[in-house]
């Protein structure tokens, strides 16, 4: 067996094959009464364009894990609902799913300051809880049952500065938005010295900002060697491209779905991004998820899509280890572990609650709208 299906299969259910279609690996589909997920994402406002391929990928894992049998020939069903990138529409939701709906397990929120706020509710009733975000505020390393997908503020901040190291910037203006930018770039503030760069000017601008011109006039000023981008959506950097700057603009994973880069538009050029998987030459772990995703969206997935798939995944290994009546606290300690997922391989038992190395980072370069894996890759 090769050993990107062996990836695949342990990823799935560890003993049973998830990925409909493959020769030999069909199943009775799940029936009977359904196992609720909660799914808490923004499908509407600035996050929007994070929100709707996560979903894409977590139905789509949804599908294929009950096209297989789902848990214990029980369906999944996930419950999504719209944050709409709003803290408090995020507690009012995420309190319908926990007390309404009575789901075993939430996924999401995007945003950091949404996570801290549903974290609050799921922290002390110990309900497993998958966030998007990568680890931000101390407050969150108190919540153990809260695990964190994207890598950590930390890594992405080291992530990005290693790349401005390796094409000798040492002169860079920065971008950052209110919420997500703010606290990569509190980050980045503690860790740049050590990689001999030099913040010349810093921007901030409000998450749902529609124009940060004014912004980018200011960075223009300084005359960087390069420009970091910190944010949700591609505001930013139509800005800093409608002022003819054409230094190469460093960016987050954050920034890279291909929702975000269309709104870009012209604009989505000579963009680097940190991020962990590149649709248009995947690497062998991730292809046969790649091609079902292809196959089922027409479109390569990023790496919004393939946390959207993971996350179920990671419920679903908790409920093998320990099964459905175990209670929060159990599911949520076996939940607290590896797991190989597309994105990267996990340890959720690490201090940052996820256990990614800023040497699981891919790096991609647009030109003109499409995605490009580069050869450098951080080795330590």
């Amino acid at each position: 067996m090769k050993r990107g299906v062996r990836h695949l299969l342990a990823v799935a259910l560890g003993l049973t094959a998830l990925l409909a279609g493959l020769p030999g690996q069909a199943q009775t589909p799940a029936a009977g009464e359904p196992i609720k997920i909660g799914v808490l994402l923004p499908l509407t406002g600035a996050g929007a364009g994070l929100g709707i391929p996560i979903s894409n990928g977590a139905k789509l894992a949804e599908k294929t894990i009950n096209a297989n049998g789902g848990y214990k020939g029980r369906p999944l069903k996930l419950i999504i609902e719209d944050d709409a990138t709003n803290p408090d529409t995020a507690i009012s939701k995420a309190n319908g799913l926990i007390h309404g709906e009575k789901v075993i397990a939430l996924l999401g929120p995007v945003q950091t300051a949404n996570t801290v706020a549903v974290g609050g509710l799921t922290h002390p009733i110990s309900l497993p809880h998958v966030a998007v975000s990568g680890l931000g505020p101390a407050v969150e390393r108190e919540r153990r049952c809260v695990l964190h997908q994207g890598p950590s503020q930390e890594l992405n901040a080291r992530a990005m500065l290693e790349y401005a190291r390796h094409i000798g910037a040492k002169r860079v203006a920065v971008l950052y938005d209110s919420g997500y930018g703010t606290v990569v770039f509190t980050e980045l503030r503690k860790l740049n010295a050590s990689y001999g760069v030099e913040f010349i000017a810093t921007e901030k601008f409000e998450v749902a900002a529609t124009d940060t011109t004014t912004q980018a006039a200011k960075l223009r000023a300084s005359n960087p060697d390069a420009l970091f981008v910190i944010g949700v959506t591609g505001v930013p950097i139509r800005s800093i491209r409608q002022l003819q700057m054409k230094q190469v603009i460093i960016a987050p994973s954050a920034l890279s779905s291909y929702e975000v880069v269309k709104s870009m538009g012209d604009a989505a050029d000579n963009i680097v991004f940190a991020e962990f998987l590149v649709g248009e030459d995947p690497l062998p772990r991730q292809k046969e998820f790649v091609d079902l995703y292809n196959k089922e969206h027409g479109r390569f997935p990023k790496l919004v899509e393939a946390i959207g798939w993971d996350s179920v995944h990671i419920v679903l290994a908790a409920l093998n280890k320990v099964g459905l009546d175990a209670g929060n606290a159990r599911l949520c300690e076996a939940m607290r572990g590896p797991h190989a997922g597309m994105l990267a391989d996990y340890d959720f038992s690490a201090d940052d609650l996820n256990g990614i190395k800023v040497s699981s980072f891919i790096f991609s370069r647009l030109v003109a709208g499409q995605f490009t894996r580069l050869p450098f890759r951080v080795t330590q």
